[in-house]
């Protein structure tokens, strides 16, 4: 068993703690938490389980990180504070773990990650002998290891499309929402995920990604955006209101140009409500959202993943996913050893021993 810890309990970090102790390779070793109302509090209720795990938050990093734990899932967001991510993430390297995380967009892509995120991380493995792997949904499984795997499938390929089609009020962090995305401010207010060169940073190593494992080189990365204001006001049943000719839907593409031409596409279109915007693309299935990737060529291959969880909520549904993709690869990463890994090296594998088993049944049966 390998001694895991879980560092943030929010929308990721929810998920993270019921996927390590369902893993049967692994055990919770311990969580972390910034909240003072959660220290002291047992995992399983912070993740929403039914029963309690026997494990109780701390807010003490120091002491978790000098148990040595052998693994460790950091959950905390790094959309507003990367630098303080970084900090933390190399620390635990440091401390000889082996990390998995969403939370450090240009470590995605570790070829072409900057210098100032990629050396502290290499030094730390150095000194500590920990690993860390970075990936999630979009960017994530959704923009690399599906697509090329769908890929696969063709005869010639002329384009491959990634799509994430959503409706962000499923999404549990409404400050996001509106300020980071800009849903419900006027439209002259500049939202700093739609700020130029921002989609590529947190996209194009997933672009990169791609072009490598293609066998093709990238001429350069393109951004597209569209913005949409409401026709009329709404009310939503999460986020309550958002105000007749705010912003109400936003559509952009971080492209990766090959010979002039765009080949390799992500491609996010975000919604509060379905009025807005009506003639982009919709989830195929109808709901609230959806991951679809198309590999343009012959043959033409769409393939569409809409996940739910948290009581058929489909963000969270995409946040289990993304904490799958993590926590499913700790125990590859122990075996690997010391490193600094992208999802070209982390094999996604079989859910092996755990099909309609549980827990106790996969460590005792």
């Amino acid at each position: 068993m390998i001694p895991t810890v879980v560092w943030g309990t929010g929308n990721v970090g929810r998920a993270a703690v019921r996927a390590v102790e369902a893993h049967p390779a692994l055990t919770l070793a311990a969580v972390l938490v910034h909240s003072p109302a959660k220290v002291g509090r047992d995992a399983g209720e912070l993740a929403g389980m039914e029963s309690a795990l026997g494990v109780l938050a701390t807010d003490d990093v120091e002491a978790v990180l000098a148990a040595g734990p052998r693994a460790l899932v950091y959950a905390a967001s790094g959309d507003l504070r990367p630098d303080e991510a970084l900090d933390d993430v190399v620390k635990a390297v440091r401390a000889g773990a082996a990390v998995v995380t969403p939370a450090l967009y240009p470590l995605y892509d570790r070829r072409g990650a900057p210098p100032e995120f990629r050396d502290p991380v290499l030094a730390a493995v150095a000194e500590g002998g920990g690993s860390l792997f970075v990936s999630g949904v979009d960017p994530g499984w959704g923009n690399d290891v599906l697509p090329l795997l769908i890929s696969g499938l063709g005869t010639t390929i002329d384009a491959i499309r990634c799509q994430e089609i959503f409706d962000y009020t499923t999404y549990d962090q409404e400050s996001s929402v509106r300020d980071l995305i800009g849903m419900g401010h006027p439209m002259e207010y500049e939202p700093l995920m739609l700020a130029p060169s921002v989609p590529t940073m947190v996209w194009g190593g997933q672009l990169r990604l791609m072009a490598r494992a293609l066998g093709v080189e990238l001429d350069g990365i393109r951004e597209t955006l569209d913005r949409r204001p409401l026709d009329a006001t709404v009310r939503t049943r999460t986020m309550g209101e958002f105000a007749a000719g705010t912003q109400g839907a936003v559509r952009f593409e971080v492209q990766g140009i090959v010979g002039g031409e765009p080949r390799i596409v992500v491609e996010h279109i975000t919604r509060i409500h379905p009025s807005c915007a009506p003639d982009w693309p919709s989830p195929p299935g109808g709901g609230d959202g959806a991951h679809r990737v198309i590999v343009e060529g012959r043959p033409r291959i769409e393939v569409t993943v809409e996940a739910t969880d948290e009581d058929e909520n489909r963000s969270a549904g995409g946040n289990a996913t993304a904490v799958g993709r993590l926590v499913n690869a700790i125990d590859w990463l122990v075996d690997a050893g010391p490193g600094l890994y992208d999802a070209l090296d982390v094999p996604l594998r079989p859910a092996a021993g755990r099909l309609g088993r549980t827990r106790k049944e996969v460590t005792h049966g």
